[in-house]
């Protein structure tokens, strides 16, 4: 093992999966060396890495790294052949490089590693936070507390919408894309991502890619920034004040473009997969008293953004495609045998059922 340890269970980190071991002896140098250059005596440079893995997400990889006293976060791509444009950890550095300085609930990203040859891919280690992250179930510090529920709901709806009232002129942001198309951009991409990762056939996602490409909307009067995931799990909590955010994650799809894309994946993770039977990382909490309605959400944005939400069902409809997308890669991968994870084994039958939500969401439209 070289210099890395494997170190106790924490409350949101394990043991790395025995597939995820990478070369510990060269990222201990690698990072050792940079980030004693960026952080200068701040940094404990004596202190051997320890290594634990967050095992929430089904995207990328990420570490907790330590050394000593001291503690960064690590993301890299999953092992195997990846989608193309898909997993790229130096878009993603770059693009918290410039959020952070004006969103400063998006972490501060401290080295960008484009050597391959040091762990066998492109990675990038950032600040640490602490804080609480709803996941597969409710907290104590939540479950059956309706009052403290409606203050995260408040929270959510609050960061999505100061996200969208940064100016798009600030500095770097321009470098995140260009506006004009991005939701034509968006449905043909998600479209074409389905076409090369398919493993059955499935109809119901020929119906959603032809009424979306149908319905396209216009081009919004106000562009902002898009975070491209924004959901529960994707953001940390103050455990000592639940109404009060302290990180937003996963930045790995922002772009500039339409703000609705954001609130529509919102509204998939927190309405339409709150309604599954099987709980898990896939499904949401929030169909329990207190958390915010469908309709509660869209009224606090609405006022707090002055958007036009009356094309919001695209948006829905959109977003449970796109959903279904990511988990068919994902499903693609397990089926080629490009990763052991049991989690992806039973993803193909999510699959289906999303793409079932997503066509009663056309038909009651």
């Amino acid at each position: 093992m070289g210099s890395e340890k494997q170190v106790p269970d924490s409350s949101d980190t394990k043991p790395v999966r025995a597939s995820e071991h990478l070369d510990w002896d060269a990222l201990a140098a690698y990072a050792r060396a940079k980030l004693a250059a960026l952080l200068g005596d701040q940094f404990d440079q004596s202190s051997p890495l320890t290594v634990e893995q967050f095992h929430g997400g089904h995207s990328n990889l990420t570490y907790l790294l330590r050394f000593g006293g001291q503690e960064f976060v690590m993301r890299r791509p999953p092992f195997g052949p990846l989608a193309l444009k898909a997993h790229d950890m130096a878009r993603e550095y770059r693009i918290l490089a410039a959020v952070h300085t004006v969103f400063p609930l998006a972490p501060r990203p401290f080295v960008l590693c484009e050597d391959k040859s040091v762990i066998g891919s492109t990675f990038y280690i950032m600040e640490r936070r602490h804080g609480l992250v709803i996941r597969t179930d409710e907290p104590p510090e939540l479950a059956n507390r309706p009052a403290e529920r409606r203050r995260v709901s408040e929270a959510m709806v609050a960061a999505l919408a100061a996200l969208h009232n940064v100016s798009i002129n600030a500095p770097n942001l321009s470098a995140l894309g260009k506006p004009s198309g991005f939701v034509a951009r968006q449905v043909s991409g998600w479209g074409e991502r389905w076409q090369q990762s398919q493993t059955s056939d499935l109809p119901e996602m020929d119906v959603l890619a032809n009424w979306l490409t149908a319905h396209l909307p216009s081009d919004p009067k106000r562009p902002t920034l898009v975070h491209g995931d924004f959901k529960l799990d994707n953001v940390m909590l103050d455990k000592d004040d639940l109404g009060c955010i302290v990180a937003v994650f996963d930045w790995e799809m922002s772009a500039v473009g339409d703000p609705l894309v954001d609130l529509g994946i919102l509204l998939c993770y927190w309405v339409h997969t709150a309604t599954a039977s099987r709980r898990d990382a896939l499904t949401s909490v929030t169909n329990r008293p207190g958390w915010f309605t469908r309709a509660e959400i869209l009224e606090r944005y609405a006022a707090q953004t002055s958007f036009d939400l009356t094309n919001i069902t695209f948006y829905e409809v959109f977003a449970v495609f796109k959903l279904t997308v990511v988990l068919q890669q994902i499903f693609f991968r397990y089926h080629r045998g490009q990763t052991d994870d049991p989690r992806f084994a039973t993803l193909d039958e999510r699959v289906t059922w999303l793409a079932r939500i997503g066509t009663a969401l056309v038909e009651r439209s």
